[in-house]
């Protein structure tokens, strides 16, 4: 069983991937709700979009990953949804498009949503302090070293929310390979016979016990920034963190298979989840039958909590490619959204600050070309960044290999969703983004 926070202590056991199945783009019922239509009315060639599952099946009959389902969405309206290959290999079950995933860090701009809805109406600024809300973070340090075994800070200048929600809070991940990290990793990520925080409250102030990585607003370091932000829902809203997302985004959208876990009368549509071998193939990690997301958690975590479906995942993507509205209901208003997806890093840092994450990912090259918004990766430089995306695409994706992206300026959604772990390992996004551009034809 995989460990939904960590990912770790995963079960090493051989798999042997099935042909592939897929499914045609025929009904609507499971698109996110939103019409079908011929590519050729919306720009787009029919021909061209079938290489998308060209593309992934190869992938897929390679045994490299075990299935995908896939979908693209231009001018409101949907022109590519399909299913290939296994959604659980040991079993012999098929994608469905309306396969339950593991969102891991794809839950981020569902955070990023919920906290610039409370921005929008007056509960706070970007710009202060988050000590002024949660203020266990009043006074924290910045780790330099250590001498003669002692652990040697500085003072740390305040975090606001805006560095919280771009990844330059001065935070990481328990994951990364540094002493912070594996700070993090003993105190926040432990075992369950040392009894790890057992609410949102506790872990974040479990947290601002350990010091920074860098200075606020100095570095961009991957991190536990959204599950700070999900914590100040909380207390700015005074329901819970899943409460708010259910009554505030999941229900006016109807993502009705969008949560913390998976219940019972559900899971026969739960992914496996698997991890890759040395020589190509795929491993299970967690079965559904004995995964933790079978049981609501302890801590609703806004930086990698949730499972659901591409088609409820469509909606919410939608509504950011609208602008804040979706099915007649406004979420959230045309400049706040146009806001939260720019790049929100000043000057003073690179041009690819997320090497380090696609480094640690696997990627030997660097991440030139794209910068970070609110909750999200913006591209700054599409020929730098290495495809044929649109400056300002906003995008971001989760560590079992899902993704999603909303170009504005094509009017266009991409999402495609395996479970492999970690993501990167192959290029699904790469492909599908390269598959679905090179269909435009207006």
């Amino acid at each position: 069983m995989t460990d939904r926070h960590t990912c770790a202590s995963l079960a090493w056991l051989g798999a042997t991937l099935l042909a592939a199945l897929a499914t045609t783009p025929t009904a609507r019922a499971d698109a996110g709700g939103m019409p079908m239509a011929e590519p050729e009315s919306v720009g787009m060639s029919s021909e061209r979009l079938q290489r998308i599952g060209k593309g992934l099946g190869r992938l897929i009959d390679a045994g490299h990953i075990p299935g995908t389902v896939s979908l693209v969405a231009r001018r409101g309206k949907v022109v590519h949804f399909e299913a290939a290959g296994l959604r659980n290999v040991e079993a012999g079950l098929p994608m469905e498009r309306d396969t339950i995933f593991r969102l891991y860090s794809q839950t981020k701009p569902v955070t990023g949503a919920a906290v610039m809805m409370l921005f929008e109406e007056g509960h706070f600024l970007l710009t202060d302090p988050i000590a002024k809300y949660l203020p266990e973070f009043a006074e924290m340090e910045v780790y330099l070293g250590e001498r003669d075994g002692e652990i040697q800070t500085e003072p740390a200048s305040p975090i606001t929310i805006q560095q919280l929600a771009t990844h330059t809070a001065g935070l990481t991940y328990g994951f990364f390979p540094t002493p912070v990290g594996k700070m993090y990793a003993d105190v926040l990520d432990a075992p369950s016979e040392t009894s790890p925080p057992d609410s949102l409250e506790a872990w974040v102030a479990a947290l601002a016990e350990l010091p920074l990585v860098a200075q606020p607003g100095t570095e961009w370091h991957y991190s536990v920034g959204m599950d700070v932000l999900g914590r100040l829902v909380e207390v700015v809203s005074g329901m819970s963190f899943g409460e708010f997302l259910q009554q505030r985004i999941f229900d006016p959208l109807g993502m009705v298979d969008t949560g913390f876990h998976v219940p019972d009368d559900k899971l026969d549509r739960f992914a496996a989840n698997y991890t890759p071998t040395g020589d190509g193939g795929m491993q299970l990690a967690d079965a559904p039958e004995t995964s933790s997301y079978r049981r609501p958690p302890a801590v609703e975590m806004g930086g990698g909590g949730l499972v659901g479906t591409v088609g409820d995942y469509l909606r919410f993507a939608q509504m950011l490619a609208n602008k804040g509205e979706y099915g007649g209901k406004r979420l959230l208003g045309r400049r706040t959204v146009e806001f939260m997806t720019s790049n929100h890093l000043t000057p003073n840092f690179p041009d690819d600050p997320m090497t380090t994450l696609f480094g640690m990912l696997g990627a030997g090259d660097r991440a030139w070309g794209v910068g970070f918004g609110i909750t999200g990766s913006v591209v700054t430089n599409p020929a730098t960044s290495g495809l044929p995306v649109s400056k300002g695409t906003f995008a971001w994706g989760g560590a079992a290999t899902t993704h999603f992206w909303v170009d504005y300026e094509e009017d266009l959604v991409g999402i495609v969703h395996t479970q492999l772990l970690p993501d990167g390992t192959y290029p699904v996004r790469d492909l599908m983004q390269l598959l679905t551009y090179q269909a435009i034809v207006d």
